[in-house]
């Protein structure tokens, strides 16, 4: 369904019908994305529609939670600027977001050192303990479980690195679990969710995955997103961290590496909901979870 797409007079006609004021800016479309079609609106505006099943909740979730929480992060994020509601032309609830300018990172990785500093900074200002009310996954910001993990494994079971993956992933298995307060969770922090300007982080979005948790899953980002060399350097700024977090974070990272190659491989081989940029920046990733 990641696949389907609307065309533009749709997204016209909803303008017209909700938001009148706005309706005549230019639209153009935007590659990209996964269970929302995104078009921009002008130049600081965009728009996004569900297009895959349980999209149009974790819509809800953003317009919920993300323009309170945005006030206080460092870097720009696409707050809800506009709610669109079900109506005759369309089923389902959809929103107009501020832009974030910038290219995503599947496209244009990350090459600067110093974002090690922006995304510790950004994530130390959202890793705040969350309200009882907060919103949790089903698989983010939960201990991890080696269930499941062997069928992953098979995407790189030839590849030279599997054991010290496995290494790797028992180990953050192992790691005593998170004890704290459930902390406010991006939740998916991946190339694709981020974008880049003059090779540093300069934006995060889709904030769908928005939950509580344990706060590692959003720190497997230090190998997920940054250069080679720089995770050392991401949670000395972070400095919130202890031995067993960090542990659980490198396995989260090689588990999202895994889901990375898994997707990309679907892109690279002409399969329904496939993003071919996504299996370099897996192995990228796996490559960089697995060093010192």
């Amino acid at each position: 369904m990641a696949d389907f797409r609307y065309d533009q007079d749709l997204v016209r006609a909803l303008l017209r019908e909700q938001h009148p004021d706005l309706a005549d800016l230019e639209l153009r479309d935007v590659d990209g994305g996964w269970g929302n079609q995104q078009w921009r609106l002008g130049e600081e505006l965009g728009v996004r529609l569900p297009r895959a099943e349980g999209a149009p909740e974790l819509l809800r979730v953003e317009q919920k939670w993300l323009p309170e929480l945005a006030k206080r992060l460092p870097l720009p994020t696409p707050v809800p600027m506009r709610i669109g509601e079900p109506s005759d032309l369309f089923d389902h609830t959809w929103t107009i977001t501020r832009w974030v300018h910038g290219v995503p990172a599947d496209h244009e990785p990350i090459t600067s050192l110093d974002a090690a500093e922006v995304l510790a900074e950004f994530l130390a200002a959202l890793h705040e303990p969350a309200p009882a009310d907060a919103p949790i996954s089903l698989d983010r910001g939960k201990p991890l479980s080696s269930e499941g993990f062997d069928r992953w494994f098979q995407l790189i079971a030839e590849h030279p690195s599997a054991e010290r993956a496995r290494e790797v992933w028992e180990k953050a298995v192992a790691a005593p679990a998170w004890t704290g307060a459930p902390i406010w969770l991006h939740g998916d922090l991946h190339p694709a969710n981020v974008v880049v300007r003059d090779g540093t982080l300069a934006g995060v979005i889709d904030f769908g995955d928005l939950c509580s948790g344990d706060p590692a899953t959003d720190l497997s980002a230090a190998w997920l997103l940054l250069p080679a060399g720089a995770a050392g350097r991401f949670f000395d700024v972070y400095a919130r961290a202890d031995e067993a977090t960090i542990a659980r974070a490198r396995g989260w990272a090689v588990l999202r590496a895994l889901t990375l190659i898994f997707v990309g491989r679907n892109g690279r081989l002409g399969r329904p909901g496939g993003k071919p940029t996504w299996e370099p920046a897996g192995y990228a990733t796996l490559e960089r979870a697995l060093g010192v």
